[in-house]
């Protein structure tokens, strides 16, 4: 097992797209099996024996897991009983728990990446290149990967691993490459080497800390959340398995299942003050998605409602909450956050069209966005050759960059940020910590949604966990550990936990 780190922007994408045919060497040799090989397509690199999970991942959403995993390869084990039988001996064999017959669309995260990783199989792969493959997962199902990722190297498998998240680099390969603008700069054994090392080798500074030291909650209520509920037709499982199992602290979940319909959200009530970060754990799956739909109006909401400063906004539109102070780092930049083939300027201007600088009365006034998108990328260090290249020629973490950028840049007093520093190098981690802490001082209200633990609890004052799409406990983010949130968040008890009720003579929460 081969880990690759480097900053974003250094190289590390473009290598593997060179690795999987997807682009083309102007220099460089490649050998497989000490045969010098060139790639012309995927194909080519999949006839080899090498397959790739990327970052974002390469799922039609309106398949099933069987139908995606089969495509493009049908003459392998056809496309009934032999493809399904394939199927469930891989996903035993390596603890993958998919479920063949499931829409990829009503799957979290976690269990598309899951799927990905069954494709690769499914094709032979002898040699795979993950990218960030943790990024979205909870410390028990980190272990559980690397302990497939462990048997398959036990069978002669090789594995390229890329991560920012160092500690686990570190935890599970057998040695490092660190690439800096291109550029091998240097190599590592795990055994010989600390985190620290490898961050001032990749960015030339120390690891960062989301600790927050100082509280800042005020007692003004920006956002006001009171019994929100969200139906879902036909349903459908949330998270990876159709039936979780909880113990201990959350076993008196009630049924959230009414007829043949699904609540994804049921009943959902929290208040979050200026100045204060609220963070919500949760395995991928379990409501976040349809939370923030709903709280930024992608959604509607069934019952319940939203109070924002004072004002009613649950029959608000987007653009009205966007123009009224709210700020939105969606959780897939690609989907929901850029035009990958428009321009960056073009992109600094999506969910402001109407707010300067980038309106001037009824009319645009590119000039000035353009400007303003220099300042961006100055100021957040988005590594691109100018503002006229598409998003989509930026590497995933500067891509991040420029959409946290864009939003900071409207002073807005409630932000969402879903997974705001998800694919980014330890140095742009850093910044974006900082900018949230900044906001956070000046009374910003912040709900914080991500899979980085240590993110979740260094950055948040309170944090929730989400199960089944509810809210189930109450965590003190000073006390409680990434193992006992990751486990409250799977359904079992952790010490540090209580049980979030609601009180019915106040309407307000219950908190530590």
């Amino acid at each position: 097992m081969h880990a690759l780190v480097g900053e974003n922007g250094a190289g590390k994408s473009t290598l593997m797209k060179i690795l999987y045919g997807m682009q083309k060497p102007d220099e460089g040799t490649i050998t497989v099996g000490g045969e010098q090989v060139t790639f012309h397509s995927p194909a080519d690199a999949i006839a080899r024996g090498i397959g790739m999970v990327h970052q974002h991942f390469m799922l039609a959403d309106n398949l099933t897991v069987l139908e995606n995993v089969v495509l493009g390869s049908e003459k392998l084990y056809g496309i009934g009983a032999g493809a399904r039988k394939k199927i469930k001996e891989i996903s035993e064999r390596y603890g993958l728990n998919v479920r063949p017959d499931a829409l990829v669309e009503e799957l979290g995260v976690a269990d598309r990446q899951r799927v990905e990783i069954l494709k690769v199989l499914y094709r032979g792969a002898k040699t795979l290149i993950l990218d960030e493959p943790t990024a979205v997962l909870v410390p028990q199902e980190v272990d559980a990967l690397f302990e497939n990722l462990r048997e398959l190297k036990s069978e002669g498998l090789s594995v390229i691993f890329i991560s920012h998240k160092l500690g686990e680099v570190l935890s599970v390969a057998d040695d490092i490459t660190v690439i800096r603008r291109g550029t091998t700069v240097g190599t590592a054994v795990p055994s010989e080497t600390t985190s620290r090392q490898l961050a001032e080798m990749m960015v030339g500074s120390e690891l960062p800390t989301p600790e927050t030291a100082e509280s800042t909650v005020t007692d003004q209520a920006v956002l006001q959340v009171e019994g929100l509920t969200v139906y879902a037709a036909g349903g459908a499982s949330l998270g990876a398995e159709a039936e979780p199992t909880a113990t201990g602290l959350l076993t008196d979940l009630t049924d959230t299942t009414a007829g043949d319909v699904k609540r994804v959200l049921d009943d959902v009530t929290f208040t979050i003050h200026a100045g204060e970060v609220m963070g919500i754990a949760g395995v991928e799956g379990n409501g976040q998605t349809e939370l923030i739909d709903a709280l930024i109006g992608l959604k509607h909401a069934d019952s319940g409602s939203i109070r924002f400063l004072g004002e009613d906004i649950t029959p608000w539109p987007t653009r009205k909450r966007r123009e009224r102070g709210v700020g939105y780092i969606p959780e897939d930049r690609h989907r929901h956050g850029l035009l990958l083939e428009a321009p960056l300027w073009e992109n600094r201007i999506l969910g402001h069209v109407t707010e300067k600088p980038n309106a001037k009365g009824f009319w645009l006034d590119p000039k000035a966005a353009q400007a303003d998108t220099r300042r961006i990328v100055e100021q957040y260090d988005v590594r691109t050759p100018g503002i006229d290249v598409t998003a989509a020629s930026l590497s995933g973490g500067n891509q991040q960059k420029l959409i946290v950028g864009r939003e900071m840049s409207h002073r807005p007093k409630f932000l969402i940020a879903a997974h705001p520093t998800r694919g980014v190098d330890v140095g742009a981690q850093a910044q974006i910590w900082d900018q949230i802490r900044e906001a956070r001082r000046e009374g910003l209200a912040v709900l914080l949604i991500s899979a980085d633990l240590d993110e979740l609890i260094g950055l948040s004052d309170t944090l929730r966990v989400i199960y089944n799409g509810r809210l189930v406990a109450d965590a003190d983010p000073a006390t409680i550990t990434p193992e006992e949130l990751g486990s409250a968040m799977t359904g079992a008890a952790a010490g540090h936990l209580e049980r979030h009720e609601e009180s019915e003579e106040s309407g307000k929460d219950e908190t530590r």
